[in-house]
């Protein structure tokens, strides 16, 4: 249960080859984090349609009992994630954990609750600030809000132009933010508002530092998934070998920084399911 297997794809680099080696060698004190919007979800016009990738369940199933913990962290609230990625009441995930909107909830599949501090009020002010705040400035025209609880997003993907009207909302929408004590969180085509010191590195980081793992692996796909990539430069940086996985290459900020690049959901979970393998093997 110690040797890398031949089933699996070779890391790009050595610092990704050292994580990998470390995982398969330690098993029992590794973490294995994942993004969940296209990572295992396929991402898709209307992000309440998502849903995880057949194949992501059945790989998670498979691996999970065979490393210290699973878990996935999402800038979604927690309980969407669970339910849209059809994690309850799965064997083999009893111990699978949810770090939703970016670590401000958490959801254990022991207890099967949510753990959450009290919303942040702006997000609450800003909701309410946001329809007319869009038809003043004209961007109301195929862009969306999407209600996230302890956040609200705008989407522009419905846009005649999303790219265009993504940048024309960054400027304006990062002042409204900061008028209500809120920061602005770029995605693919989506805008953010959610409240500041939460982070998917600061979750991971917590997480990764409670369990005592001695190796990690985080997979994602999109620029909020940057500051986890940094977390886990930084545990390297500390000791603890990581191995950094990039779902598909829509965002070349993240793609440059992976050890091991994965052209989309799919790929990840054939890959969750070989890695499982080859630590069983």
């Amino acid at each position: 249960m110690g040797s890398p297997s031949n089933i699996l794809p070779t890391p790009a680099t050595a610092a990704g080859r050292q994580g990998l080696a470390a995982l398969l060698a330690g098993p029992e004190k590794a973490v294995v984090a994942l993004d969940f919007d296209g990572t295992l979800a396929d991402i898709v016009p209307d992000p309440e349609q998502a849903r995880a990738h057949p194949d992501t369940v059945p790989a998670l199933a498979a691996l999970a009992p065979r490393i210290a913990s699973v878990a996935v962290v999402t800038g979604r609230p927690a309980g969407v994630a669970v339910r849209h990625g059809g994690f309850a009441g799965v064997p083999g995930l009893e111990h699978l954990v949810v770090l939703g909107h970016y670590g401000a909830e958490r959801w254990d599949a022991a207890s099967g609750t949510v753990n959450a501090p009290a919303p942040h009020p702006g997000v609450a002010a800003a909701r309410a600030e946001l329809p007319g705040f869009l038809d003043a400035i004209g961007a109301w025209q195929g862009t969306w809000v999407e209600e996230k609880g302890r956040a609200v997003a705008v989407h522009t993907r419905r846009a005649t132009d999303p790219e265009a009207a993504f940048e024309a909302l960054r400027e304006p929408l990062a002042e409204l933010a900061a008028r209500h004590g809120l920061i602005v969180e770029p995605g693919r085509m989506v805008l953010e508002l959610r409240p500041p010191g939460v982070d998917k590195g600061v979750a991971l980081t917590a997480y990764v530092r409670e369990l005592g793992a001695a190796a990690v692996l985080y997979a994602g796909d999109d620029l909020g998934d940057l500051t986890a990539f940094g977390a886990v430069e930084q545990l390297r940086a500390e000791g603890v070998p990581g191995l950094l996985v990039c779902s598909g290459n829509e965002v070349p900020e993240l793609a440059a920084r992976a050890d091991l690049l994965l052209p989309g959901p799919g790929a990840v979970a054939a890959f969750l399911a070989d890695l499982a393998r080859s630590i069983t093997g």
